[in-house]
């Protein structure tokens, strides 16, 4: 598996932690926020699991949840956002880095479904 993908969902968990951390101790929302490190955290959490998979259809299943987790925690960014929970800085930086997540987790599921075929 491509390493940068990895390394992306680490850092993105890492900034969705400090971003929960700051909306519930300065604004108190934790429901939303809570939402968002859960599916935040999922992404990278599920590529680990791919690692250890059974097979390949079992490792397929687990990074394509990994991006289901990366598109829900997309919605849970617009959500915060049209709430006015997020700085314009805060969405723009988090929204990139997941639709680069996103993109990368497209490709590897369609390098995974051909591996399968063949």
């Amino acid at each position: 598996m491509d390493q940068s993908i990895k390394q992306k969902s680490r850092e993105f968990a890492a900034k969705v932690a400090q971003l929960y951390k700051h909306l519930s101790s300065h604004k108190k929302e934790t429901i939303l926020s809570g939402e968002l490190l859960r599916t935040g955290a999922g992404v990278g959490a599920n590529l680990a699991r791919s690692e250890c998979a059974m097979g390949k259809n079992d490792q397929l299943a687990k990074v394509y949840t990994a991006l289901q987790e990366c598109v829900e925690a997309k919605y849970w960014l617009e959500v915060l956002n049209d709430n006015e929970y997020l700085t314009e800085f805060e969405f723009n930086d988090l929204l990139s880095v997941c639709d680069g997540m996103g993109k990368d987790l497209i490709g590897l599921v369609k390098t995974l479904r051909a591996a399968i075929a063949r």
